[in-house]
């Protein structure tokens, strides 16, 4: 009898350990999260939030793309949970020429794009018929406009909307400024170490991957205010999961703004 009753209570207590470890289980199993991301700054920032999103249950992993164009199809295609690459105007463009569907979660950070140059201190400076370099990234050209504008170089088309202007948007160019636009946005670090064109305009990361200091080097740079911040994307649907409003939580928060901010010395602006 004693020995039944021993067996008993030996059953119910491992019963009750089963039970604890089924339910703990899931409970405390991490969920991996995906994201894809261009080296500078993004992977950089992503991985600065990665032991805060740990604590968090969060298993943040970070994949490092160098084409831009194959970031977005990999998140399509299910083989990422998010992206963290490019601004809205770009974002936009590739929804419309692909038919994507997915979503903007949030802003990050803005990387200014800015003009550069061997030959001039000041925009203003540009003789006629000077040279002006530019990436093959339509989306930027309106940043580009905007900036040779406000140094009085041009005039923009009335009604344009200027995240989607080009240069068939410029109505006068009294110095006749010459403008190419067939280059790879990484490679144009290069064409102003080797001094070709007159200005060549480089986004901040970039930039900053070839060791060129924007704050020091750039002779213009677009403001602050610019509609061109940096944002996560995920496919439509996924905007409210757990992990990627945690992850938003972490790239928002006031402390890694700030990190932002002191970490690539004004280089990359938050955005918070």
């Amino acid at each position: 009898m004693k020995k039944h009753r021993l067996l008993k209570l030996a059953t119910a207590a491992a019963v009750l350990l089963l039970g604890v470890s089924a339910v703990a289980g899931p409970a405390s199993a991490a969920t991996t999260l995906k994201v894809g991301a261009t080296k500078t700054p993004h992977s950089i920032i992503l991985n600065h939030v990665k032991p805060q999103l740990k604590k968090e249950g969060v298993n943040l992993k970070v994949t490092v793309f160098q084409d831009y164009s194959l970031i977005d199809k990999a998140l399509v295609a299910k083989d990422l949970d998010a992206t963290y690459f490019a601004h809205k105007p770009y974002v936009d463009q590739e929804v419309k020429k692909n038919g994507y569907k997915i979503a903007i979660v949030g802003a990050v950070h803005l990387e200014p794009i800015s003009a550069y140059s061997k030959k001039v201190k000041k925009l203003s400076q540009l003789k006629d018929g000077s040279t002006i370099l530019v990436s093959n990234n339509r989306p930027d050209y309106g940043r580009v406009l905007t900036i040779l504008r406000d140094a009085g170089l041009i005039t923009i088309k009335k009604g344009t909307k200027i995240t989607d202007a080009d240069f068939t948007d410029i109505a006068k160019n009294p110095k006749h400024l010459k403008f190419k636009h067939d280059y790879d946005p990484k490679l144009m670090p290069s064409l102003y170490k080797n001094n070709e064109g007159d200005v060549q305009f480089i986004n901040a990361n970039f930039a900053v991957q070839a060791g060129i200091n924007p704050t020091k080097k750039a002779i213009a740079t677009e403001k602050k205010s610019s509609p061109y911040a940096n944002v996560v994307e995920v496919r439509q649907g996924d905007q409210n999961k757990p992990a990627v409003k945690k992850l938003m939580k972490a790239l928002q928060s006031k402390s890694t703004q700030d990190w932002i901010a002191k970490r690539f010395k004004g280089a990359v602006l938050p955005v918070k």
